[in-house]
């Protein structure tokens, strides 16, 4: 379910998806997106070795990660924005999530985060770098659906894994993301824990407001929390 979902690598579907297969999809979504942050750092590494326009070598990098990807969490991300910008009403928001065309809002933010991740890579030290702040993205999936955390609609993806990650289970999640970007090579060793703290509070930021609003999580605001934590990651991880 994590590889189905999150990549477009071919695999068989689930036998059952219930609630456990629900949650541990989520909490081994950054194991699934392993092979789109190896493709990544090898574009940017890439890129580097060859002295190719930083501008360019990021583009083709995010280009890379969304292709992998299907463009699931940048959809998520401009229909967020369209809801969250577009009513007060719970659900005239939820309306204007489902729908399948981006407003202005949503187009708005997509590019604007677009840049800020694309401008962030142009200053990351090496591949590693940039691998490393897909994967933060993805780890913050299981912060997203912990126990607690509603869902908005009573179907769909969102219905599907709100909730179903054990507490204990999405805090180890990070915990092990702050551990293991300690050994970020050519950074600092702060930075890597940095990038995952900061990563974290702002997908959390979004998580409180999409609740706050829209009675919970959807597909949608998943794959948001994504973004703007990658986005975020890559701040602190460029020089």
């Amino acid at each position: 379910m994590a590889v189905g979902t999150l990549t477009t690598v071919p695999v068989p579907a689930p036998r059952v998806i219930d609630r456990r297969v629900a949650g541990w999809a989520m909490v081994l979504g950054p194991l699934a997106a392993f092979p789109l942050a190896v493709a990544a750092g090898l574009v940017v590494g890439g890129g580097q070795a060859l002295q190719l326009p930083g501008l360019a070598v990021a583009g083709l990098a995010l280009g890379v990660v969304a292709l992998g990807s299907r463009g699931l969490h940048l959809d998520g991300l401009a229909d967020t924005a369209d809801g969250l910008g577009a009513s007060y009403d719970r659900g005239k928001a939820l309306d204007v999530m489902r729908r399948g065309d981006s407003g202005p809002t949503g187009v708005a933010t997509l590019v604007l985060v677009l840049l800020v991740q694309a401008g962030a890579l142009t200053g990351v030290p090496n591949g590693f770098a940039a691998g490393a702040a897909v994967l933060i993205g993805r780890c913050t999936l299981s912060m997203s659906c912990a126990r607690g955390v509603p869902s908005a609609r009573p179907e769909g993806l969102g219905a599907t894994v709100a909730g179903s990650v054990p507490r204990a289970a999405a805090v180890a999640v990070g915990v092990g993301a702050a551990g293991l970007a300690v050994l970020l090579p050519g950074l600092p060793w702060w930075r890597g824990p940095l990038a995952v703290v900061l990563a974290y509070a702002a997908a959390a930021v979004l998580l409180g407001r999409c609740v706050k609003r829209l009675g919970g999580v959807t597909g949608d605001t998943l794959g948001a929390g994504v973004e703007v934590a990658v986005a975020a990651a890559l701040l602190v991880l460029s020089t």
